[in-house]
């Protein structure tokens, strides 16, 4: 039996797009007949939410999969400040470089997820020390993220040590798997890549997400990060011009850095009976939730560095077979497009409350959307295809050598 080591930042019980994404991929893995080792911190994200820990490790089985537990620094606010929040970043990646240089098991590959960056760290040790084949999941272009988003400055020395580590990682990689096409173009212009580079969307469970039974409640939803990328804000605006047609409700599902200044931006314009809150919530009650939604919106930012990003949020919404409403170019206007399944609004509050009202009043157009959107899904972005591709990977590595 192959061995692959997956380390993460993020696994179950947190609920960013990505643990689910890992705890899928591993999962279906190890139905495929590989060994799964993965390697995440004690429960952290978002930052606030879970207890501290000082336990060194732990280790459980959850579905065929190892899961290693390891100590990282868990901020206790949730919108932490620099040091802490790179605390949070380093002492895990340090800490599992550590774990897999003495442990007994030998793994045939090793995968690091990224963002944070960091997560290089294990990959590059254990391959300059051993014989080990890496795959680099890259899901984002973390450094030009920040940069957009004004966390770091471009030019500063951080920025620029940044680069030559993941440069590096690019140097030692044996595969580079990327999450869209769009994403793989960046990195092939800004870095040097000598290895293979394939596709490895961020795709879907469906079986696990799928439209349920039940009647529709007129409510739209946001599910997944409350964050700097997001235009959350002008959702809710959006909603508060619209309610005097639609008695719409906004219903936001799940915690994040931004989530205490959108609850006073809706306070402050006398949306709490509009727009709803519910923190973070059991994945089971995700897919209902969804289902019985009349849209889903995934308002990206519209920067120059996040318009490779596909959100998973909307892969779930299709899958749930609701239509959804994007900002945002790049790949997620091209999401839409291909799918059938969503809109493209400008980022204004104007903007996505008229494209909201033109898909409210033509439920045949949604329900046409939806429909559209669960088969493209189903057919190109179910995660155990990915899985199986990824299987092919590291058997094809671990018995080639390339």
């Amino acid at each position: 039996m192959k061995q692959v080591c997956i380390v993460s930042q993020h696994f179950p019980p947190e609920k960013s797009g990505n643990a689910s994404r890992i705890y899928d991929t591993a999962a279906h893995l190890a139905k495929l007949g590989i060994g799964v080792t993965v390697l995440a911190p004690h429960p952290t994200f978002p930052t606030g939410s879970f207890p501290r820990t000082w336990k060194r490790s732990d280790v459980q089985e959850v579905d065929g999969i190892r899961v290693v537990r390891l100590w990282t620094w868990q901020p206790g606010s949730g919108d932490p400040g620099f040091a802490s929040r790179m605390a949070y970043y380093l002492s895990f990646p340090v800490h599992a470089a550590l774990w897999l240089l003495f442990t007994r098991i030998r793994f045939d590959a090793i995968m690091t997820s990224a963002p944070p960056l960091f997560t290089g760290i294990p990959g590059y040790v254990l391959k300059r020390t051993s014989r080990v084949k890496w795959i680099l999941d890259i899901r984002d272009l973390w450094i030009d993220a920040s940069i957009g988003l004004g966390f770091l400055r471009e030019g500063s020395l951080y920025e620029r040590l940044s680069r030559r580590f993941e440069q590096a990682c690019l140097d030692q990689a044996d595969l580079v798997g990327v999450t869209t096409e769009e994403l793989g173009r960046r990195i092939s212009l800004r870095y040097r890549v000598t290895a293979p580079m394939e596709l490895l969307p961020n795709g879907v469970n469906t079986e696990f997400f799928r439209p349920t039974d039940g009647g529709k409640k007129r409510q739209i939803i946001y599910a997944g990060n409350v964050g700097h990328a997001q235009d959350l804000d002008k959702v809710a605006l959006a909603v508060k011009s619209m309610n005097g047609t639609y008695n719409l409700k906004f219903v936001i599902v799940g915690d994040g850095d931004t989530r205490k200044s959108l609850e006073g931006l809706v306070k402050a314009e006398s949306l709490t009976d509009s727009v709803i809150f519910t923190g973070i919530l059991p994945r089971e009650e995700i897919p209902r939730l969804l289902s019985e939604s009349l849209v889903g919106v995934a308002p990206l930012k519209r920067l120059v560095n996040l318009e490779y990003a596909a959100p998973t949020k909307a892969y779930e919404y299709m899958a749930c077979g609701i239509p959804f409403v994007g900002c945002g170019n790049g790949e997620i206007a091209h999401l839409a497009k291909e799918s059938g399944a969503g809109v493209i609004a400008e980022n204004t509050p104007e903007a996505i409350a008229a494209t909201l009202s033109k898909l409210l009043d033509d439920p045949e157009k949604m329900e046409e959307m939806g429909r559209r959107g669960r088969e493209y899904v189903a057919k190109h972005y179910d995660r155990r295809s990915v899985a199986l591709k990824l299987k092919h990977y590291i058997e094809r590595m671990a018995w080639t050598g390339v």
